[in-house]
């Protein structure tokens, strides 16, 4: 397992919920990212060997697939507003280790757009009953 680090400058838009009744007309709020090389060079190699690449939080998610050039990330400084939703086609991430996210949350929809909708409901309804805590400082998932 090699751990390798990406940075997302997080803005207020991320945690904004989703107003829109059609989310195509959402729009994510600009945000900085950095991947330093080496960072770039590990998700490369990884995925020319068949490795799964394992997200920690949705910005690392964010962050390496708005930055995915066809074979690795570009390193260096860049900027997104990526708005991942259900029918998005992950190119980078295999596995997301994230908390739980509110309702109507640009961050719900991208793990539901990683994993389906179904499969999310049902760790939500098991999150509720188990009485897990939600937002940033909650309990977590592993989604594969």
């Amino acid at each position: 397992m090699q751990i390798a680090w990406v940075t997302l400058e997080v803005g207020l838009g991320t945690f904004a919920p989703v107003r829109t009744e059609n989310i195509l007309d959402h729009s994510m709020h600009t945000e900085r990212y950095w991947v330093p090389r080496e960072t770039s060079e590990i998700v490369e190699t990884a995925k020319r060997d068949g490795r799964k690449v394992l997200a920690v939080g949705t910005t690392a998610v964010r962050t390496l697939e708005a930055s995915w050039n066809g074979q690795a990330p570009t390193w260096g400084e860049g900027s997104t507003n990526l708005f991942i939703y259900p029918g998005y086609d992950f190119k980078v991430v295999d596995q997301i280790f994230t908390n739980f996210h509110t309702p109507n949350s640009s961050l719900l929809m991208l793990i539901s757009a990683f994993c389906g909708r179904e499969r999310l409901l049902r760790a939500y309804e098991n999150a509720i009953s188990e009485r897990y805590r939600f937002f940033s400082y909650g309990d977590a998932m592993l989604i594969y």
